[in-house]
């Protein structure tokens, strides 16, 4: 596996159940070079739980940079974050869980194919629990949509797990503030005419009982999105 200097957003929301053992696991993959936590406005013991982690004395703590702002959602978290990486990769990391940072390494390892510069961890050909039900129906509607307009087969398009050099990322100029964030990405990158590389992952979903956040309203605003930059006129995309 080549050398890569990765660095990792954390974007969190009241996740103070979750949130401590995620970092801990993060600054334990030593192919993380840099945490970047951004608190999206938590009004949860969630900033205890982070300063618990950064206060400790564990090894790679110091890999931890913390910053907070008022609530806006993940996208708006994840372009704070983006502004701060110094890392020549950048990984998206959610502090719920549902996403296993022991994995990272799984998505660096085809880095050193020819022509590979963006890896996603597909949740749908790796091993999972069961989703909710209209959830799996909404992300395969959202997914063939992607396929279709973009003429591709990816498999995850919504994935958390999104792998990209980060000058990359930053030339994509994501504006969405919510979770319609994982569309603009990936109709981004496919309109610009990058491949975009899958790999298996491990999922464990949660319900709204665990504090799932994403609703049908999300599922509208990944529409739109899909939508708006596939039929955007070349001269005004970027």
């Amino acid at each position: 596996m080549q050398k890569t200097n990765l660095s990792v957003i954390v974007p969190v929301y009241n996740e103070a159940p979750t949130v401590k053992k995620v970092l801990d696991q993060l600054i334990k993959v030593k192919e993380v070079k840099e945490v970047i936590v951004v608190n999206d406005g938590s009004t949860d013991d969630t900033e205890k739980e982070i300063k618990k982690v950064i206060n400790s004395k564990k090894l790679g703590v110091k890999k931890i940079k913390y910053f907070k702002k008022p609530n806006g959602g993940k996208g708006s978290a994840v372009r704070l974050g983006l502004s701060k990486v110094t890392g020549d990769y950048t990984l998206i990391q959610d502090a719920d869980l549902e996403y296993d940072p022991r994995e990272i390494p799984l998505l660096l390892d085809p880095l050193d194919r020819e022509g590979v510069k963006v890896v996603y961890g597909s949740r749908f050909i790796g091993s999972h629990s069961n989703l909710l039900f209209w959830h799996r129906v909404g992300n395969a509607f959202l997914n063939f949509l992607v396929n279709l307009l973009y003429n591709t087969t990816l498999s995850d398009m919504e994935t958390c797990y999104k792998l990209l050099p980060t000058d990359l990322f930053r030339k994509l100029n994501i504006s969405a503030n919510a979770f319609d964030m994982e569309p603009e990405i990936t109709c981004k990158l496919l309109r610009h005419g990058h491949n975009i590389f899958e790999v298996p992952i491990s999922y464990v979903g949660r319900d709204f009982t665990q504090g799932k956040k994403i609703t049908w309203r999300d599922g509208l605003d990944a529409f739109r999105v899909v939508l708006g930059i596939r039929f955007l006129p070349p001269s005004l995309f970027r």
